[in-house]
């Protein structure tokens, strides 16, 4: 399975390149980045050839790609992969428009192609134990979810409007609502949300509370700001309080974790162990790519998780919750 990273714009690129090159059945062919210097640098860093030509790329012997670009490009990076009958593994949120979304979903159908949604919080350890629990019913029937996204700021084009598609809102609401959806095996029907610029001197929203309603009639709340300081020991977390009939379930995604105290850094750091949750994501990729068969998350799943975002975003607008489809 040869395969393409296609732009180094999002830094999961680095890690989803990793992935590729550990894996004993897939082979990180080729580098394509806007940027030539980055890419450059990263084909060096990898051992495989740089591309500066997205058509060439496309056009060459490689069976599958995964894009990591900023958020607006995605659309039209996947409808050409498509379109060239190359599987797709597509960095979260899948695209910054409603539109967008379905165009590429509907260009790698129309293909025959694969098309898969980065979530590789799926494949974190305690994620999968949660799953695992909730379909034995260990809690009953869920009533509520009370969720959370923190993290750093991460800057450069993420702060961008017309790159990203919004800020803290559009990055970290849909990797929980994607775990809602993937936990209940149910859709959002409502979303209200408060949206706001408190920390950062950027143009793009930095916080924000959603509440979300789902079908059957549970309800989830979630903070997913951009609210961690520099200094704070790790990047962010995904939390969840899940309360059911029978019980409840706390849930830390990213609880593997040892402290470091470095005196060259002068700071406190959480240093991850445990399994991999992007090599667990890339090898699924590459499984579903080389049967040509469904992937575990699909395009679909990503327009849904991208739609909650936009949803709180049009309730923020108007200060009114959104209902799904009306």
């Amino acid at each position: 399975m040869r395969i393409a990273i296609l732009s180094l714009a999002h830094f999961h690129g680095y890690s989803y390149a990793a992935a590729v090159a550990k894996h004993p059945a897939a082979e990180l062919a080729l580098i394509w980045d806007e940027d030539a210097a980055r890419g450059g640098a990263a084909a060096q860093q990898f051992g495989c050839a740089f591309e500066p030509d997205l058509d060439r790329t496309l056009a060459a012997h490689i069976d599958a790609v995964i894009i990591t670009s900023a958020n607006v490009h995605h659309k039209e990076i996947a409808v050409k992969a498509a379109r060239a009958g190359k599987h797709i593994l597509c960095e979260k949120p899948i695209a910054t428009t409603l539109a967008d979304a379905q165009a590429m979903v509907a260009a790698a159908r129309a293909a025959g192609v694969q098309f898969m949604t980065a979530f590789p919080c799926r494949y974190a350890p305690p994620v999968l134990r949660v799953k695992q629990a909730l379909e034995q019913g260990a809690i009953g029937e869920i009533l509520a979810i009370k969720g959370t996204n923190h993290g750093r700021m991460p800057g450069g084009w993420f702060a961008d409007p017309g790159m990203a598609g919004g800020g803290a809102v559009m990055d970290h609401t849909v990797h929980v609502a994607d775990l809602i959806r993937w936990f209940l095996g149910k859709e959002f029907t409502s979303v209200y949300a408060e949206v706001a610029n408190r920390f950062h001197d950027i143009r793009v929203d930095d916080c924000g509370m959603l509440t979300m309603e789902l079908e059957g009639g549970a309800f989830a709340t979630l903070d997913p700001s951009w609210s961690r300081p520099a200094a704070y020991p790790t990047w962010g977390d995904v939390t969840m309080e899940i309360v059911g009939t029978k019980g409840t379930i706390s849930l830390d995604a990213f609880s593997q974790n040892l402290s470091l105290y470095n005196n060259d850094d002068r700071v406190a750091a959480w240093v991850p162990y445990g399994s991999d949750m992007d090599e667990g994501l890339v090898n699924d990729f590459i499984a579903a790519a080389a049967a040509n068969a469904r992937p575990p998350i699909t395009g679909e799943d990503g327009l849904r998780a991208m739609e909650v975002a936009l949803m709180a975003y049009e309730s923020a607008r108007t200060g009114a919750p959104v209902i799904r489809g009306a």
